[in-house]
């Protein structure tokens, strides 16, 4: 092992083709990463799984059911289960060093058995014929606590374990579980031991100095789930609890208050920019500049550029820093790809820039009309580039495919906050999600882009960490601008960073050796999405010619 850190990730409760696609992401970079979480119920199944191992109907409690590439038979992942997926570099594939399947597998199942032991429950072990941990192994009636699958490829690892903390073992009743008729499984709370998922996390990561690693960078998602009558017109001082951390390793920070002078923008309405104005009037088109509000808009349109923002002006989500209207959204235009196209060649753009509201009302999120956009742009301005600001379609593979065969030449998702702080935040979006579109955008060869807001409650070194993993991921461009509250019913701001805070977070994200992916930060307290877009692509891969 040469690598001397390890990035954990507790993410909490996530899908499983979320976690996976941030499997995928992350393996093919070359930084270590140990993602925990805790699965929706799901039943996967090896690539040498045994269909006769299918003993009931799966799909009778509503359980997904997915095919992967890893080791061992069916078995399940869901509620009260703690599952981990190392991603490593296990041995030095460019020297010529192989991976040992075994003694990696072994290393695995130590550190769940270092946990168990750590917890109280110390009569636990291996069985030689099964992978996996087990109760009692040398007794005549063992059960299995924790079962282990992995893929090793080129050095790599991916997938991992599953641990049975409260799991309600009824689940396993329709399948023989990892094809091991002999023996039953069993949890924590079976075997007496009181704890939940998140207490065993904390028990896990203080075994892992015997995992190998002499650096752990951990951060956590906050459990917070939001009501189902959360709204953005509910105040958030009763709808979001306040931040377990606050501004402890922030001494930028200021207090709240006033607006400081280097927030302060001067409106300039010259005719650049009611020409502009009159040009998306003319074309019935909507342009996130004003319906988010967006500091930078007088700059923007002066210069004549504009951020087109497609399928309506009604967001089908409800994050509570965003000021676009969440009520019930429109039929889509179902022209609006010409008008836009359109207005591209009225302002003479070299270089368009469209995003677009959430519409998890429609089959695809909209990704068809998004990709139907892009080439009404490049039928109509053949010369021009393009850079999309999407959803991320609920992680709708299919969606996210359309959108990447129209080869955007750039693609931007963004994370917007600190996995701390995501579900607070961005209330029907999460932070595996969010990596894992990213890096299959990366993956198909297209530029990617993200960006982050900050003054919402995170801390430095959490903006550091989320630059790592969107570096990670293959993230090239990244945007960090400062929090403005749109109105008193949203969320509240927690402080003021100031600039030369932002011209560290630029010179982290650019010059950080973890960090090769990473070409360009725009950073600075007024910087948004699509602020100065047109130069860090070119700076990036000479978009613009």
């Amino acid at each position: 092992m040469t690598a001397t850190r390890l990035r954990v990730r507790w993410l909490g409760k996530s899908s499983y083709p979320d976690a996976l696609s941030l499997q995928e992401a992350l393996f093919a970079g070359s930084d270590d990463y140990l993602l925990l979480t805790e699965h929706q119920p799901v039943y996967t199944f090896g690539i040498n799984a045994d269909p006769a191992n299918v003993i009931g109907d799966l799909s009778a409690r509503g359980a997904a059911q997915h095919q992967i590439k890893r080791g061992g038979d069916v078995t399940f992942h869901g509620p009260g289960q703690l599952t981990g997926y190392p991603i490593l570099t296990v041995a030095d594939h460019h020297l010529g060093q192989l991976a040992n399947t075994a003694s990696y597998v072994h290393r695995v199942e130590q550190l769940v058995i270092d946990t168990c032991v750590a917890l109280g429950l110390t009569n636990v072990g291996r069985i030689r014929r099964f992978p996996g941990v087990w109760v009692d192994p040398l007794s005549d009636a063992p059960r299995k606590i924790a079962a282990v699958g992995v893929r090793l490829d080129r050095g790599r690892s991916m997938h991992g374990f599953a641990f049975n903390v409260s799991t309600d073992l009824s689940w396993y009743d329709p399948i023989v579980p990892c094809g091991i008729s002999e023996y039953g499984v069993t949890s924590l709370e079976t075997e007496g031991i009181d704890i939940d998922v998140a207490g065993v996390v904390e028990a896990m990561c203080s075994q892992l100095g015997d995992f190998g690693f002499a650096e752990i960078d951990r951060c956590d998602a906050n459990d917070f789930v939001a009501p189902d009558d959360l709204t953005r017109f509910a105040p958030p001082s009763e709808a979001i609890p306040k931040p377990s951390r606050g501004r402890a390793d922030n001494p930028s920070a200021i207090a709240i208050g006033r607006k400081p002078e280097w927030m302060r923008v001067e409106a300039n309405m010259g005719p650049e920019f009611n020409q502009l104005k009159s040009i998306m009037r003319s074309n019935s088109l909507v342009t996130v500049c004003e319906e988010a509000g967006c500091p930078n808009i007088f700059e923007c349109w002066q210069d004549g550029t504009a951020t087109f923002m497609m399928l309506g002006e009604r967001c089908t989500r409800a994050c509570t820093f965003c000021l676009v209207d969440t009520r019930k959204p429109l039929a889509p235009d179902q022209d609006e790809p010409h008008k836009i196209a359109d207005a591209v060649a009225q302002m003479g753009l070299n270089f368009a820039v469209l995003t677009m509201v959430a519409r998890d009302d429609l089959p695809d999120g909209g990704a068809q009309h998004v990709a139907d956009t892009i080439e009404a742009i490049r039928d109509r301005v053949p010369h021009a580039q393009v850079e999309v600001l999407v959803s991320d379609f609920k992680g709708n593979t299919d969606s996210i495919d359309t959108v990447i065969a129209a080869r955007p030449d750039v693609f931007n998702h963004n994370i917007e906050t600190v996995l701390r702080l995501q579900r607070e935040v961005r209330t029907s979006a999460n932070y595996a999600r969010t990596l894992g579109v990213l890096g299959r955008a990366r993956a198909a060869g297209l530029t990617t882009k993200s960006g982050l807001i900050v003054g919402m409650g995170e801390t430095d070194h959490e903006v550091h960490q989320t630059l790592s993993d969107l570096a990670n991921v293959g993230v090239e461009i990244v945007t960090i601008g400062q929090y403005l509250r749109p109105t008193l019913n949203h969320r509240s701001i927690d402080r003021w960073v100031h600039p030369d805070t932002f011209a560290v977070y630029k010179t982290f994200g650019e010059s950080d050796p973890s960090h090769a992916t990473i070409r360009h930060v725009e950073s600075s307290p007024l910087t948004r999405s699509s602020y100065h877009a047109k130069s860090a692509a070119s700076s990036v891969r000479n978009v613009v010619g």
